[in-house]
């Protein structure tokens, strides 16, 4: 049986690349037959679960521009995943017109880019129930079982899905398009636990605004295939998890032997390092967060007196209903933590609560995923 012909080609053409670094959100160091060259990337999400070093990209020539190519995908779980969000409405258009949007079979694009109040959207459409606005949002982050979007906080993201809401009060048919870059997924979701106001307004939004989840396939050369599936979006999950409430890890570097009070335990070395803390909050997690990220403050714990001579690196929530403080810590020291002892709460059977690692753990591979499997992948196979 032959191959099915593809609804989108990505414009090339198209060399592979690996990646080497990230210098800034929209640079990419890249090794090109054996040489380096820096790349163009037209997307500024973290992308943390796309871009390690050794991964191959998809780069296309940019003459003219800053850099002399431009990268526009990235292999995850074996196929390429579009990172290039210019393009993004292009595909999306390229799905309402071959009518494999489930809702939307009907659907013609009348306009782009179109102003409604103090926003601009992506599509007009002209539908049998009159006029329809509709944003598009890419999707990049996904494991085997679960997409996820945002992957970075997105504040106009929220607006958008308020200024959707406002139009279909108003008489105006609106939706949001998500498009999963992969066809593994089965499920759709929120990232509650990057963007929780973005979550919290899409609960808030949904029976007003249409939301659809789709997961496309690319092939290696980059075209979309037609077979495309509408993704399950689990609103109950969402309205018993997406709060504020949780687990979170705390990273902080000492950058030279120090030596801390901390009460009850005495004064306490510090080697050199990175330390993860695990902590929970099962209300006000944010605030949690943030009082960790801040020096000034009065000291209640011991994570408090350590903070004031390590510098703060990364914070990383996993907003759950249930207690996995615990599952975190053992995570830690699977990957390889040095329990520091006795630092910390001791109420639960946890091996520890502060760990300290010889090299940032937040660029390794394997500490990001298993932080991907308890905040997506569990949600779909619990342990």
């Amino acid at each position: 049986m032959g191959c099915k012909p593809s609804i989108y080609r990505c414009p090339g053409p198209l060399k592979e690349g690996r990646f080497i670094a990230r210098p800034n959100r929209f640079v990419v160091e890249a090794e090109l037959k054996g040489r380096p060259v820096r790349a163009y990337l037209p997307n500024p999400g973290r992308l943390r679960e796309l871009l390690y070093p050794g991964v191959p990209l998809l780069l296309r020539p940019s003459p003219g521009g800053a850099t002399d190519w431009t990268v526009v995908a990235a292999e995850r779980l074996g196929h390429p995943v579009l990172l290039h969000t210019h393009w993004n409405n292009d595909v999306a258009q390229a799905l309402i017109e071959a009518r494999l949007v489930p809702g939307l079979e009907e659907a013609v694009v009348e306009r782009r880019e179109v102003t409604e109040g103090r926003s601009r959207f992506d599509f007009l459409l002209g539908t049998g129930q009159g006029p329809m606005t509709v944003e598009v949002k890419s999707c990049t982050l996904f494991t085997p079982s679960v997409a996820m979007f945002p992957d970075a906080v997105t504040d106009r993201g929220s607006r958008h899905l308020r200024e959707l809401a406002d139009l279909a009060e108003g008489g105006r048919r609106s939706g949001v398009l998500f498009v999963v870059h992969s066809s593994r997924p089965g499920l759709f979701l929120p990232d509650y636990h990057t963007d929780l106001t973005f979550a919290r307004t899409l609960l808030d939004v949904r029976d007003r605004v249409e939301v659809r989840a789709l997961a496309v396939r690319w092939r290696d050369d980059l075209s979309l295939a037609p077979e495309v599936m509408p993704l399950e979006i689990p609103w109950e999950t969402i309205k018993k998890e997406a709060r504020d409430r949780g687990s979170y890890l705390v990273f902080l570097a000492v950058d030279e032997p120090v030596t801390v009070s901390v009460s009850a335990l005495g004064d306490v070395a510090f080697a050199p390092g990175w330390y993860v803390y695990v902590g929970s909050a099962m209300e006000n997690l944010t605030a949690r967060v943030e009082r960790h990220r801040r020096r000034r403050k009065t000291l209640h714990g011991h994570i408090d007196s350590l903070r004031q001579k390590a510098r703060f690196v990364a914070a990383f929530p996993v907003r759950s209903a249930d207690h996995l403080e615990c599952g975190l810590a053992r995570e830690m020291a699977g990957l390889g933590g040095q329990v520091v002892p006795r630092f910390g709460s001791s109420d639960c059977s946890c091996p520890g609560h502060l760990f300290r690692f010889d090299s940032d753990p937040e660029r390794d591979r394997a500490f990001v995923e298993r932080l991907l499997h308890l905040r997506m992948e569990r949600l779909a196979r619990p342990d």
